[in-house]
C-alpha cells in the first residue's frame, strides 16, 4: 500500500465560536449546506501562556461530521480529522504574510469527561456515583 498522496490529519482544540452554517450553489447545479468554525490548539500546553494557534474547519453536509454539529458549541473541546491545507493570509495589524490553516473535516469526536472549575465537586460527584 501507498501512502502517496494522503492528507490526513487529526487535530484537538478548542471552539472559539458557535459553528455558522450556510448555503452554498454548487458549480454543478444544486446547493449543499457547509458549518464552518475556528478552533484553538495549544502546542505545548505546559510551555506558556498564549502558545497557540488557530485552525479554520468546514464541515460539508452528509459528512459523519456533519451529524454532530448540533453538539458543538463554543469552548467544546473536539477533535477533528480530515484533510488539510494551507490557506495564506495578509495580517491586519502589521500587514505581514502568515500562513493558514484549513481543515475539512470527516469526522469530529467530543470531549465526554465533564468541565469543572471546581475540583471539589467533581470528588462529590464521583463519591456519588458509588
Amino acid at each position: 500500500m501507498s501512502s502517496r498522496g494522503l492528507n490526513l490529519c487529526t487535530l484537538a482544540g478548542n471552539v472559539a465560536a458557535d459553528p455558522q452554517v450556510r448555503s452554498i450553489e454548487r458549480k454543478t447545479g444544486g446547493s449543499a449546506q457547509v458549518a464552518e468554525m475556528t478552533i484553538y490548539i495549544d502546542r505545548i500546553p505546559s510551555r506558556r501562556e498564549n502558545d497557540s494557534f488557530t485552525v479554520d474547519i468546514s464541515i460539508w453536509e452528509g459528512s459523519p461530521a456533519w451529524r454532530k454539529l448540533t453538539h458543538i458549541k463554543k469552548g467544546s473541546l473536539i477533535i477533528a480529522s480530515g484533510a488539510i491545507d494551507a490557506s495564506p493570509y495578509v495580517s491586519k495589524t502589521d500587514s505581514q504574510a502568515r500562513a493558514g490553516l484549513q481543515l475539512k473535516a470527516t469526522d469530529i469526536f467530543l470531549d465526554s469527561s465533564p468541565r469543572s472549575e471546581d475540583p471539589k465537586a467533581e470528588d462529590s460527584r464521583a463519591e456519588s456515583e458509588f
